[in-house]
Parts: C-alpha cells; structure tokens; sequence
C-alpha cells in the first residue's frame, strides 16, 4: 500500500468500529482485495449472522462493495464513500465462478497478452460449470462452457503480489478465438492478434491445441492463417490438413456466407484475403 492509500485507509479505519478496523487490516496484510463472509467470520471471531451484519454495514459505509451473496471487494480508499466497485475484473471474474475450475479466456486474454488495440468491456472466463452471466457495478462478466477435455493450455498469471488467476496461454487464447470468434470480435481481431505476436507463437503448439480441441472449423481457420502468413512450414500444415473432412465453413461464422471456397483449407472465404494480409501493415 503506498503512502496516501496508507493515510487514507487509516483516516477511515478512525470511522469504524474495531471489529471492521480489524477486518479491512487483516486483509491489507494479506494482500487480499477479495473476500468471502467465511473469510470475515475466521479474521474477526464472529458468528456467521454477526458478521454477516459487519459487512452489510461496511457496505452501507462505502468500505466493501459486494459482488454476490457471501463474496466482497475492499473499494480502494481513493474511492471514497463509493461501493460501486467491482474490484479486478479478472480476480472477480474467477471469484464469481466459485469452486468450480475457472480461467481467464478469450478477448481478456487476448488483452491481459497485448493482443488489441482497443479496451474491453467485456470480462470472458471460460469454467467448467454453467455460470450465469451478469452485470456487475458497470462491467459485464461472460462465462463460456467447456468440457473436462478442453481444460488445457493454461498459465498463471499475477493479478496482485500475493494473488494469481488462470488465463488461457498465447497459443490456446487464438485457439478459443477461431473457436468462437463471436467472443473475440471476429477472425479478423483474432488474426490481429495471432500477427501481433507471432514471433512468440509456438506454431507446433497451435497445431497441437487444435488437433487436441478436435474442432474441424478450428484446424481450417488456423491452418489458413498460418499459410496466408507464413508462420509455418508445408510440413506441419499437411498435418492439419490430414484432419480435415469434406465438409466447407465459413472463414468468420459472424459473416454472412458468401464468397469462393478455397479448396486448400475446405473453407468459404468471406474475408477477403487482402483485409486479412493488411493485419501485418498495422
């Protein structure tokens, strides 16, 4: 906490009571941002209906802000008396999933690994459990579904000194983009992405994710990418290829379905390939 957040934090601790005082210290301490009613009830000693009302007053006072039954965010002391405050987006993002296995995934990955150019407005994780979306104190969270199978590449990543979540890696975030570009803004954005950082791809992991993910509009969308850009050599697009059925999709299932179909990659190309070359002038 630096200096003015510690002058402040303390000028409002003088406004509360000890057991709050005592509360919102324990968790500085921590390095804790956010917390559960568990976690209020073990720092003070109270019994769940005692310190259920500690933080429905804490809430009043502008001190936490709450995200959902028995989950709360300390709001920064420069906030003020404010409780709208969601906390970290991606901390609170997982926080909402509860116990069920959770990371951060799609255009927030994609922006957490300087993939876009423009900030998001949406919060995206993908979990294991069917999670309702919701709007919370002006930010959407986006839960997206996903089997047991499919819960691979996935790296840690610091959102406070003591406090880590789960993002999906370079390679797996253009993965789930191909996937649903819909989460993503379209091909086109996850093609600015993929060019973006492409000297840090690993093409053979690309690869691998999307024979793994056994998605045959992925491995087409992938595979074209990587031939229009050069990012991988004849050998391991073949292996691609091999995959592949008869079948055509559309290159942006966002777009309508129209223009050729390109053999190479049984896919419609309703992206011209000169909007998707002109990702590498930008």
């Amino acid at each position: 906490m630096s200096e003015l957040q510690s002058t402040k934090h303390n000028a409002v601790l003088k406004t509360v009571g000890r057991q709050t005082a005592r509360l919102l210290t324990a968790l500085y301490d921590r390095a804790q941002s956010t917390f559960t009613l568990a976690d209020a009830e073990k720092i003070t000693g109270l019994r769940s209906n005692l310190a259920s009302s500690l933080l429905h007053k804490a809430v009043g006072r502008g001190l936490v802000s709450r995200l959902k039954p028995g989950l709360f965010t300390i709001v920064p002391p420069e906030l003020g008396s404010s409780a709208e405050y969601a906390g970290d987006p991606y901390l609170t993002a997982v926080r909402l999933a509860g116990k069920a296995p959770c990371f951060i995934s799609h255009a927030s990955a994609m922006e957490i690994h300087r993939m876009v150019t423009q900030p998001q407005l949406v919060v995206f994780a993908s979990s294991l459990k069917r999670i309702r979306s919701r709007k919370l104190h002006g930010t959407e969270f986006r839960f997206v579904l996903i089997r047991p199978e499919q819960y691979f590449g996935v790296v840690k990543h610091w959102v406070t000194k003591q406090e880590t979540i789960d993002i999906s890696d370079l390679e797996r975030t253009i993965i789930d983009g191909l996937r649903q570009p819909e989460y993503c803004g379209g091909v086109t954005e996850v093609a600015k992405g993929l060019w973006m950082r492409h000297q840090d791809m690993r093409t053979a992991k690309l690869l691998d994710y999307a024979l793994r993910l056994r998605v045959g509009a992925v491995s087409r969308r992938l595979g074209y990418l990587l031939d229009l850009y050069g990012m991988a050599p004849e050998s391991e697009l073949a292996r691609l290829r091999a995959s592949l059925t008869a079948t055509y999709a559309p290159l942006d299932p966002m777009l309508p379905e129209e223009g050729p179909h390109l053999k190479r990659w049984r896919l419609q190309l309703n992206i011209s390939p000169r909007e998707l070359e002109a990702v590498r002038a930008t």
